[in-house]
C-alpha cells in the first residue's frame, strides 16, 4: 500500500506533516510505504533535524504549491508540479492507492471530481464528517461543504454514501440513517426536505428511519446524518466554536474532548474513484499523523469498491 502525503498543505509549513509522518511510520505496518509530496529539500533536512530517515520514504519534489488564497480550479490548471497536482496524478496512474492533504480543500475536491472522477452512479460526491454520540460512539454527518445547493436525489444518495462509510469504515452495524429537519414529522420542512424524505423512505438500500432535528445529532437516534452542504457547514463550524468556547473557559470534560478534530485527522471524499482525504489545514502533527492512520483503514475497508457494488 502507498499513501501519499501532501507535505506542503499545512498552515505550519513543511515542518508538522513530516513529524506526522515519522509518528506514523512507527506504528505502520511494513507493507505500508509513505509518499511525501512537497519540497524535497525542505523534506530531506526537516527529516534529518527529526531524527528520521529519508530512505524510509519515497520523495516526491513539487513546485509553486497550491496556496489556501489560489482559485481551487485555476490553480490546479496553472500549477501542475504543485503537490495537490502531482498527488492526484499519481493516484491517475495508479502509483497511489490513496492521497492526504490538509491543504486547500478546493482543490482538493476540484481534483477528485475532474482528475479521478466519481464513481459511475454517483451524482456529486461529497465531504463527510464525524459527530461524537453520547453513549461512545461516533456519527457520520454529510455532506459539510461540498454542494451547497441540493436536490432530493441528490440527498437520498447522501444516505447510502454515508450508511456505507459508517458501516465499512466504522464498524457501525446496519447504520441507522436519518434526514436533518426542523421537526421529526413526515412534512416537515421546506420542499426539498419534504421530497427528500420521500425518496429515503421508499428506498431499501439503507436503514432510513425518518427526521431528526439538530438536538438528535449526539444520541443515538441515528448513526448517519443527512444534509445539504451549506447547512452541515453550518451546523460543523457550530460545534467546532462551540468546542474551543468551552476549553477556552476552562471547561475539562471527558465528552468535549471528543470533539477535537485531532482525534479524526481527516475523513474522505466519498463517491469518487479513488481514496481522497482531507484535513484541517490548522492540524498539529498528532492530527496529521491520525489522518494517515484513518487513511490506511479507509484504503483497507475497500469503500469505493463496495459503493461501486451497490450502484451497479
Amino acid at each position: 500500500m502507498r499513501i501519499g502525503l501532501d507535505i506542503m498543505g499545512s498552515d505550519h509549513g513543511p515542518v508538522v506533516p513530516i513529524r506526522a509522518a515519522l509518528l506514523a511510520a512507527k506504528e505502520l505496518p511494513a507493507e505500508v510505504r509513505l509518499v511525501l509530496i512537497g519540497d524535497a529539500d525542505a523534506i530531506k533536512k526537516g527529516l534529518v533535524a527529526e531524527g528520521g530517515d529519508a530512505a524510509a520514504f519515497d520523495i516526491v519534489a513539487s513546485q509553486d504549491d497550491i496556496t489556501f488564497d489560489d482559485n481551487p480550479t485555476k490553480a490546479l490548471q496553472a500549477k501542475p508540479r504543485s503537490s495537490i497536482s502531482l498527488g492526484f496524478h499519481l493516484m491517475k496512474e495508479g502509483k497511489l492507492d490513496a492521497f492526504a492533504s490538509t491543504g486547500n480543500t478546493g482543490a482538493m475536491l476540484v481534483g477528485s471530481i475532474f482528475s479521478i472522477k466519481p464513481i459511475p452512479g454517483v451524482i456529486r460526491p461529497c465531504i463527510p464528517t464525524l459527530v461524537p454520540k453520547e453513549g461512545g460512539g461516533l456519527g457520520v454527518l454529510l455532506d459539510v461543504g461540498a454542494n451547497a445547493d441540493c436536490k432530493a436525489d441528490v440527498l437520498a444518495q447522501f444516505g447510502l454514501l454515508g450508511s456505507m462509510l459508517a458501516e465499512h469504515v466504522y464498524h457501525i452495524p446496519a447504520p441507522k440513517v436519518g434526514l436533518l429537519n426542523i421537526g421529526e414529522e413526515e412534512k416537515k420542512g421546506d420542499l426539498l426536505r419534504q421530497a427528500t424524505y420521500e425518496l429515503m423512505r421508499d428506498q431499501q438500500q439503507y436503514k432510513f428511519v425518518g427526521n431528526v432535528e439538530g438536538r438528535d445529532l449526539f444520541t443515538d437516534k441515528a448513526d448517519v446524518m443527512v444534509c445539504d452542504g451549506f447547512t452541515g457547514n453550518v451546523v460543523l463550524k457550530v460545534i467546532e466554536g462551540f468546542h474551543d468556547l468551552l476549553e477556552a473557559h476552562g471547561v475539562d470534560d471527558a465528552f468535549l474532548h471528543r470533539f477535537n478534530y485531532e482525534n479524526y485527522g481527516g475523513l474522505p471524499v466519498l463517491g469518487v474513484n479513488g481514496n481522497v482525504i482531507i484535513g484541517h489545514g490548522i492540524s498539529s502533527e498528532l492530527a496529521v499523523k491520525s489522518m494517515i492512520m484513518a487513511t490506511r483503514e479507509v484504503v483497507d475497508s475497500k469503500l469505493n469498491e463496495r459503493i461501486r457494488e451497490a450502484l451497479t
